[in-house]
């Protein structure tokens, strides 16, 4: 451990001497501070205390604190919160926040304090890249000698933390609050028993001269998430207790008399992502364990309808957090927010009743803006766009994530989708661009990115990786920054020349044997409703191994993948690349369609000699142009009709969805949205992972609606990049009318459409510097901004 201790601190010195340089051209002066005992560095969960206090003669107008830490932080100044952070990156993008604090100081003494906490080695976040627990902090006036240093700061280990569950959301917390030094975070608290800290290393930026680095710190590209307070819905039942007031209302106190054993369940009546907040009053010796679940569970382990809790209970993954109050008036609120619809306080209290004066909590996520709005005759889209929008809510935060109750992770499979979600809703692309540069910055030594990142446990889904790229050239139609596309294009190439590589030269189609895991889809069988195994390996698409017969699947989404980055790459300027993409993916889809094409039954089927056949490898037989397009239109009618082909899940019903509009049969969407009416009918506030008894009760990748609810029912797109022109094709579905209206870059674009016996009738409005074209059935009118009258009769 000693080792260990001097890999981390050595050269502190001889890096010191070099120059930090922040963004605006100024050097750090702050260094990255630790407690300085093992156990800090012991791969334990650990939650450390920092303070510098300080004199004013003066307050200043305005200064800006830098702050960061590993994991992360709250910070306060003279006993106020001011920050809580940093948003979550990599040790080559490790982010920083630019805190004005200048509002909270005053004359005569002030304090800084930070708590700062790391989850360990097991405890940490699974999406929570970490080198060891530490804080970091700087201003933009050296003079007054705030810089985080081992001579100027002081430190404390609390106690008062421990860990309930190491979990893949991090860790769970047993506090007790009679180790908590209450007032710690203010001014006139005695810190003469605190400890020095340990300097690391000076803070480092990207442009740092010195070369080397162990945090490479990066300004937040984000804003910081929703925090707004709200309460549960209702007290859905309890035992051990013979009343129990409205205290969920904090206008109630609930008192638990003393040696009582009580459990009380409460329905927040929809899935949420938030910090629950406690108030107790008395109860020293009580405890107090708080229980969260997306949904309860019946014996046979089914989850049926969500709304209903007769028979059921916590099923065996719950989440729970324990808080023993000192018998005074304490607050509980947990270093990290908590997913849940329903919790429960199981309540034990010794001598001395307990008081619960209140328990809310603050809901957070990416602060996503509702922007677009979109509406109909058929109510049950308006309940489909609402449970899409609170899904896409929840599985964003500091980065996107698949899942808020199970993983947090950002898995590129996911992002794709819900990015577009979030652009098209709320003209918001900076969580998208973020989730671009990290995905980028994760390659692995063979060019590949990693399939979801952050993570501290790295794994390569090969298929994944085009996504990415294809998710770039989304970014490139729909935003206008050049540059950024232009400085992602080298990782382009990386995952195009991987994908090369595993061409096998007897079929000239992609091998067989492809290393790591190639996901695919969780594949359904239409019949049965559920998962086909077997041939799907574990969602891997079908091979023949034994005959090196490589998938139809992969070697059409590699060819469709090829064709984004040769658009990507003539727009910057690297043409002569561009082309060759550009034939091979021709060499590609001629190739599959020489090996894989059925005649007789006028399908694709899943590799050379296979019996089988999918929605997904005709799917991108359609969207990568190797079926001819006079073709396309009959084998979508069949792959939509055909029972016996393996079927695609909600995620890639957003697939589905693009190869109706690529055969002009967008009019078949809405018929297609069952799967998403029996999650309603379920009683789900968020949509699932899957129809049914689902794992994850709220998955990004089944939000896709909302998006094709804009772009394919209302029909709009950008039909030059960077969103510069846009095309209009609305796809009505037999509804009697639509209205939309989506943010864009000048504006809003609103449209207003109603079906008449021979057509369609209605009104386009163009924000100022927008132009472009309405399309529908064949009949086309060029589009100016302000409002363009249409009548397509």
């Amino acid at each position: 451990m000693k080792k260990l201790i001097t890999f981390l601190l050595v050269c502190a010195s001889v890096s010191s001497v070099f120059s930090a340089i922040r963004e605006d051209g100024k050097t750090f002066e702050g260094f990255w501070i630790s407690e300085a005992s093992e156990k800090a560095y012991g791969g334990n969960f650990v939650v450390m205390k920092f303070r510098r206090t300080f004199e004013l003669d003066k307050v200043p107008q305005k200064l800006d604190a830098y702050v960061s830490a590993d994991n992360r932080y709250k910070l306060f100044v003279n006993g106020k919160q001011v920050a809580y952070g940093p948003a979550r990156g990599d040790l080559e993008n490790w982010y920083y926040d630019t805190v004005d604090i200048a509002p909270y100081l005053k004359k005569g003494k002030n304090v800084i304090s930070a708590l700062v906490w790391n989850g360990g080695l097991y405890g940490s976040h699974a999406s929570q890249i970490s080198l060891c627990p530490a804080f970091f902090f700087d201003t933009e006036d050296s003079k007054l000698k705030l810089q985080s240093t081992s001579s100027r700061w002081k430190v404390k280990t609390s106690s008062a933390f421990t860990a309930t569950q190491k979990t893949n959301l991090g860790t769970f917390e047993n506090f007790d609050a009679s180790k908590y030094d209450w007032s710690w975070t203010l001014p006139e608290y005695n810190d003469k028993k605190w400890w020095r800290p340990r300097d690391i290393e000076r803070g480092s930026m990207v442009s740092s001269k010195t070369g080397a680095y162990r945090w490479l710190l990066t300004k937040r590209d984000i804003p910081t998430q929703f925090d707004i307070p709200q309460r549960f819905k209702s007290i859905r039942r309890f035992s051990g207790v013979e009343n129990v007031p409205n205290f969920i209302s904090g206008n109630a106190p609930l008192t638990i008399p003393a040696n009582t054993k009580c459990e009380i369940l409460l329905d927040n009546g929809v899935l949420t992502t938030a910090f629950p907040r406690l108030l107790t009053d008395n109860g020293a010796g009580a405890k107090i364990t708080i229980k969260y679940d997306e949904s309860l569970w019946d014996k046979d382990s089914l989850k049926g309808n969500r709304n209903e809790i007769d028979g059921k209970s916590h099923g065996k993954k719950s989440y729970l957090d324990i808080f023993k109050p000192d018998g005074k008036t304490c607050e509980f609120i947990p270093l990290w927010y908590r997913p849940f619809r329903y919790v429960s306080l199981i309540i034990e209290t010794k001598d001395q009743p307990l008081v619960i004066s209140d328990f809310s909590y603050n809901f957070t996520s990416y602060p996503f803006e509702e922007k677009a709005k979109f509406s109909s005759p058929d109510s049950r889209l308006s309940k489909v766009w609402d449970i899409a929008w609170r899904t896409i809510l929840l599985c964003a935060n500091e980065t996107y994530m698949d899942c808020p109750y199970y993983e947090q992770l950002q898995y590129v499979g996911d992002t794709r989708i819900q990015a577009l979600v979030s652009l098209y809703v709320s003209g918001d692309a900076r969580l998208m661009r973020k989730a671009i540069k990290l995905f980028a910055s994760s390659r692995n030594s063979e060019g590949l990115t990693m399939s979801r990142y952050p993570s501290k446990l790295p794994q390569v889904i090969p298929p994944f990786s085009l996504y990415w790229v294809q998710m770039l050239h989304d970014y490139a139609m729909h935003c206008d920054d050049q540059a950024f596309i232009k400085e992602m294009t080298p990782c382009v190439k990386t995952v195009m020349e991987w994908f090369e590589r595993q061409i096998d030269s007897n079929t000239g189609m992609l091998s067989a044997d492809m290393p790591y895991w190639n996901f695919c889809d969780w594949a359904m069988s239409k019949n049965s409703k559920k998962e086909l195994w077997g041939i799907w390996d574990f969602g891997s698409a079908p091979v023949d191994k034994v005959n090196s017969k490589g998938s139809a699947i992969h070697t059409l989404h590699f060819a469709s993948a090829l064709k984004d980055a040769s658009k990507i790459l003539k727009r910057t300027g690297e043409g002569y690349i561009a082309k060759h993409y550009d034939e091979l993916s021709e060499k590609l889809t001629k190739n599959v369609m020489e090996k894989c094409w059925d005649e007789k039954r006028g399908l694709i089927m899943d590799y050379q000699g296979a019996t089988t056949s999918s929605q997904h490898v005709n799917i991108w037989g359609i969207l990568s142009d190797a079926i001819d397009k006079s073709k396309q239109a009959d084998v979508m009618q069949r792959i939509m009709k055909d029972d016996s082909l393996a079927q695609c899940s909600l995620y890639y019903r957003y697939y589905l969805a693009e190869a109706l509009r690529k055969v002009n049969a967008g009019e078949k969407y809405i018929s297609e949205l069952y799967p998403w009416h029996e999650m309603v009918a379920d009683g789900l506030t968020t949509f699932a992972e899957k129809v049914g008894n689902a794992r994850s009760d709220c998955h990004a990748w089944s939000s896709s609606p909302n998006y094709h609810l804009l772009s394919l029912v209302c029909g709009i797109m950008p039909s030059d990049y960077g969103f510069k022109k846009v095309k209009i094709s609305p796809n009505l579905c037999g509804l009697e009318w639509v209205k939309g209206k989506m943010p864009h870059q000048k504006g809003f674009i609103e449209v207003n459409f109603k079906q008449v016996d021979n057509g369609l009738v209605g009104e386009i409005t163009l924000p100022n510097g927008l132009e472009g074209e309405f399309e529908y059935r064949g009949k086309t009118q060029k589009l100016s901004s302000g409002k363009n009258i249409i009548d397509a009769k």
